[in-house]
């Protein structure tokens, strides 16, 4: 083939010269030595996102404001081994489990499996080795500017039933859209329940409150926690209460009330109860930060969404380039199924049976207003 013609075909094909780009470098390494990389996506608007192996975690996320300023927009780590030691989940994914499981105990088929304890009495986020803790085996997809993560949890890891192979897509868009694409596979039968923990701040991560922060949630119920932060059961409306957000609201305009369960999750820290059925991608929320200009929507195919308002940073928390995390210094909006679902039949369920698949969408979509 002459060179002109070789030329034209990889400019055609896309194969070379594509303004998506992934790139790899090494992050550091663990403390027995295991090796972490990180990978780099970008796309043509210059939207970048930093993705390591080490809990499969968002470590950056530059998105444009106002004047084409970019800035960084998730909390985090500029040192792996701060990620080892003192990791709030920083952009991770989370599981085999996402949030709380009363007494750390489940039933499957009526079978009891005792789960790791490491809520007090109850069990969190998949436990101590939870997913978030572990490397995930990296592989590319350039063409589609996607990332792709595996990983396989053992039977009995954590308490949790079956090998559970698990695959976390990450694909940046020309929309400037993060997609996050979960799936999974069991052996035995098994309770499956994932999604990041990303810590966002719209304004640039370590950049103030996030009180002023516009938010709506397309839910008007949430479900109702016990003192332990564990569902009741009770699934309540969201109407004359703190979390009312149907109608756009900063988050810091209801966080200061005298309410029961503003108290027990010290600001928010509250499951919504999307408006929605069926596995159809839907919106979920969206947040403006006036400022700064970015929207940030989300979109998921998952029943709920967790708000949560960073109530434990005190200031003294340092995160990347220096700065320090205050309380209330960035917001979660976990996609996930409901805290807690296998003890609760109203619940939508979360059992995953050999044959069957296991499949979930989350979208971060941003623009500017």
């Amino acid at each position: 083939m002459k060179l002109a013609s070789l030329l034209s075909f990889i400019l055609l094909s896309g194969v070379c010269f594509s303004q998506n780009k992934i790139t790899k470098k090494i992050f550091g390494r663990l403390a027995n030595g295991t090796e972490v990389e990180v990978y780099t996506l970008k796309n043509s608007k210059g939207t970048e996102a930093r993705i390591m192996t080490f809990g499969a975690s968002i470590v950056s996320l530059k998105v444009a404001g106002r004047d084409n300023k970019f800035d960084d927009v998730v909390l985090g780590y500029d040192k792996l081994e701060d990620y080892e030691k003192r990791n709030p989940l920083f952009g991770s994914v989370v599981g085999r489990y996402a949030n709380r499981i009363k007494s750390a105990l489940i039933n499957i088929n009526g079978k009891a499996y005792p789960l790791l304890k490491n809520n007090g009495n109850n069990h969190i986020h998949g436990g101590k080795k939870n997913f978030s803790n572990v490397v995930w085996k990296a592989s590319v997809l350039p063409q589609q500017n996607t990332l792709n993560l595996s990983y396989l949890s053992k039977d009995g890891e954590e308490g949790f039933p079956g090998d559970l192979k698990v695959n976390v897509a990450y694909t940046l868009t020309e929309n400037n859209e993060l997609k996050i694409r979960y799936s999974a596979f069991t052996n035995k039968p098994t309770v499956v329940n994932l999604t990041n923990h990303a810590y966002f701040n719209l304004a640039g991560q370590g950049n103030g409150k996030v009180l002023k922060h516009k938010m709506y949630i397309n839910a008007a119920k949430f479900t109702l926690l016990d003192k332990e932060q564990i569902p009741t059961g009770e699934i309540k409306s969201v109407k004359a209460t703190p979390f009312d957000f149907t109608k756009e609201k900063e988050i810091g305009t209801d966080i200061g009330k005298d309410d029961e369960q503003i108290k027990i999750g010290n600001g928010y820290d509250q499951n919504f109860v999307l408006n929605k059925s069926g596995k159809a991608l839907t919106l979920a929320a969206r947040v403006y930060e006036p400022a700064s200009g970015r929207v940030m929507e989300v979109l998921t195919t998952e029943p709920g969404v967790q708000l949560f308002t960073a109530s434990f940073f005190d200031g003294k928390w340092q995160g990347k380039g220096g700065k320090f995390y205050e309380k209330y210094g960035a917001f979660c909006l976990e996609t996930q199924h409901f805290p807690d679902s296998p003890n609760h039949l109203n619940f939508p369920s979360t059992q995953l049976n050999p044959g069957e698949r296991f499949i979930s969408e989350t979208i971060f979509k941003f623009r500017i207003k």
